[in-house]
C-alpha cells in the first residue's frame, strides 16, 4: 500500500480522508473535477453508484483531468484484465512521472510497483521464492502466535472494563508483526518498527500522522539494511543479502522493504477491520467459519472480492496506440484501473461466499500481480476463524453509519472500530 505517485495521487494520497488541508494540496485539489475523484469514493462498504452507472455505459471512459492530462479509468472486469496484462503495451516505470510537477528521480520509491523489465523482472525473481507457499508455511505458527497474543491482549482490555478499538488492538498489530517476522527484523527492534509502522499507516490511511513519518521509516528501513550486511539474519532480508548481496544495493533492499511494509500493513489491517463488519452483518457467514475450517478458505476469497481495499491500481501509461473494450487509447495516455469497480461488474455488488468463484482483482493481474497474496491470504485464514472462536459474542459498538470511513482514499479502511467482545468485566475487590 503507497514518494510522489502522478499529479493527481501526489494531491490525494495526503487526503485519504478528504481533509482540506493547506498548501499546494488545496490547490491541486481545487482544480480536480468531481469526477476524477469517484474512483476513490464509497457508499458504506461499497463503491458509490456512480461507478456502476459508468461501467455499465462504458467501460473504458476518459477522465477530466486538468493540467493538459489524457487519462482513461477502467471500471469493467474483463477490460482491466486486458489492461493490467498487457505489459508490452502499458508501463509502470516511474520515469514517467519525472519532470511533471516537480517530481525528480530522487523521489522514486523504489520496489516492484514502479518499475517495469528487466529491472521489475530481476528484482521479482529475487523476491517470488521467499513467497512461494513451502517458504511462507515456516510462518504459521508465528502468524497464529501474533493473533493469539492480540486476542489476549483484547481479552485482558475487556476484562478490565477498558474499551477495545479493533483498528488498534487486532487490524493493525497483526500485519505488522507479522512483517517484522518475515523481513526478520530483531526481537529487539520490534516495538520501535511497529511504532514507525502505525505512524505511517496513520499519514497513509489519514488518521493524524505526518509526513517525516515517511523519511523516518525509510531511514530506519536503510539501518535495518546495513545490519543486514554485517551480520545476516534468518529473514527475508538477511536472505537476499546472504545469497543476492552483490546484486542488490542497500536502496533496492531497504525499496522492497519499504514495499511489503507499504504494501502488506495498510491493506491487511484493512481488511482485517472491514471484514470484521462484514462478519457482524453476516451471522450465518459467522457460525460457519467459526464452526468449520472448511467454510474459511471461500470466505477469504470472497471477502477480497467484495471489498476490494486497494481501490485502483497502480497507474499505468500507454507505450504505444491501442484499443481496450472499445476505446482507442493513444500513446503516453495514463490508464487508472478501478479494481473495485471491476471486481462488482457482472451484477456481483452482494456478499455470498456460496457464488461460484470468479478469478478477482484484488490482488491485481499480469506482471504486477501482488506478490504477498498468498501471505496476506494467511493472515486472514489465521485471524478472522480466532476472533470469531475466541468471541463468538463480538458486536459493534457503533451502527456501520456511525463509523468513519475515509472518505477518498486509495487503500479503503476505517480509522476506529469499537467493539464488545461479549466477555465478562472484572469487578473491583471489596
Amino acid at each position: 500500500m503507497w514518494g510522489a505517485r502522478t499529479r493527481i495521487i501526489a494531491a490525494l494520497a495526503r487526503l485519504r480522508l478528504g481533509r482540506r488541508r493547506s498548501g499546494s494540496t488545496d490547490a491541486l485539489l481545487s482544480v480536480l473535477p468531481d469526477s476524477a475523484l469517484v474512483p476513490l469514493q464509497r457508499e458504506g462498504l461499497d463503491p458509490v453508484p456512480e461507478l456502476g452507472a459508468r461501467r455499465a455505459v462504458e467501460p473504458v471512459s476518459r477522465m477530466k483531468l486538468p493540467f493538459g492530462l489524457r487519462a482513461w479509468l477502467v471500471t469493467g472486469y474483463e477490460e482491466t484484465k486486458a489492461v493490467l496484462a498487457n505489459s508490452s503495451a502499458f508501463s509502470n516505470d516511474f520515469a514517467n512521472l519525472v519532470g511533471t510537477v516537480g517530481i525528480t528521480a530522487e523521489q522514486n520509491p523504489g520496489g516492484l510497483g514502479f518499475t517495469d523489465p528487466p529491472d521489475h523482472t530481476r528484482l521479482r525473481k529475487l523476491l517470488t521464492p521467499e513467497f512461494t507457499g513451502h517458504r511462507l508455511r515456516r510462518l504459521t505458527p508465528r502468524i497464529e502466535a501474533i493473533v493469539t497474543g492480540q486476542l489476549d491482549e483484547m481479552q485482558a482490555a475487556a476484562e478490565a472494563g477498558r474499551p477495545v478499538d479493533l483498528v488498534q488492538s487486532f487490524a493493525l498489530p497483526i500485519p505488522s508483526l507479522t512483517i517484522c517476522e518475515l523481513l526478520g527484523v530483531p526481537y529487539s527492534d520490534r516495538s520501535e518498527f511497529q511504532r514507525l509502522s502505525t505512524t505511517r499507516f496513520d499519514l497513509l490511511g489519514g488518521v493524524t500522522g505526518s509526513l517525516g513519518a515517511i523519511s523516518e521509516s525509510m531511514e530506519y528501513l536503510l539501518k535495518i539494511v546495513q545490519n543486514q550486511r554485517d551480520d545476516p539474519g534468518d529473514g527475508l532480508l538477511g536472505r537476499l543479502v546472504r545469497e543476492h548481496g552483490d546484486e542488490l544495493s542497500d536502496h533496492e533492499l531497504a525499496g522492497l522493504a519499504d514495499g511489503l511494509l507499504t504494501g502488506g500493513l495498510e491493506t491487511t489491517a484493512s481488511m482485517l477491520a472491514l471484514g470484521t463488519i462484514v462478519l457482524m452483518q453476516h451471522p450465518q457467514t459467522r457460525e460457519a467459519i467459526r464452526d468449520g475450517d472448511e467454510a474459511i478458505d471461500p470466505f477469504v476469497d470472497e471477502l477480497l472480492r467484495y471489498l476490494t481495499v486497494v481501490q485502483v491500481a497502480f497507474p499505468r501509461f500507454a507505450r504505444e496506440r491501442v484499443r481496450i473494450g472499445g476505446a482507442t487509447i493513444q500513446q503516453g495516455d495514463i490508464v487508472l484501473c478501478s479494481l473495485s469497480a471491476a471486481n462488482r461488474d457482472g451484477g456481483q455488488d452482494e456478499f455470498d461466499p456460496a457464488r461460484p468463484a470468479r478469478a478477482h482483482l484484488a490482488f491485481g493481474h499480469g506482471l504486477h500481480r501482488c506478490i504477498g497474496a498468498e501471505l496476506a491470504r494467511m493472515e486472514l485464514r489465521a485471524a478472522y476463524p480466532a476472533l470469531v472462536r475466541r468471541f463468538p459474542d463480538i458486536r459493534l459498538v457503533a451502527q456501520p453509519s456511525e463509523l468513519r470511513f475515509r472518505k477518498l482514499s486509495f487503500v479503503f479502511g476505517v480509522d476506529t472500530l469499537p467493539v464488545e467482545l461479549g466477555v465478562t468485566t472484572a469487578r473491583p475487590a471489596p
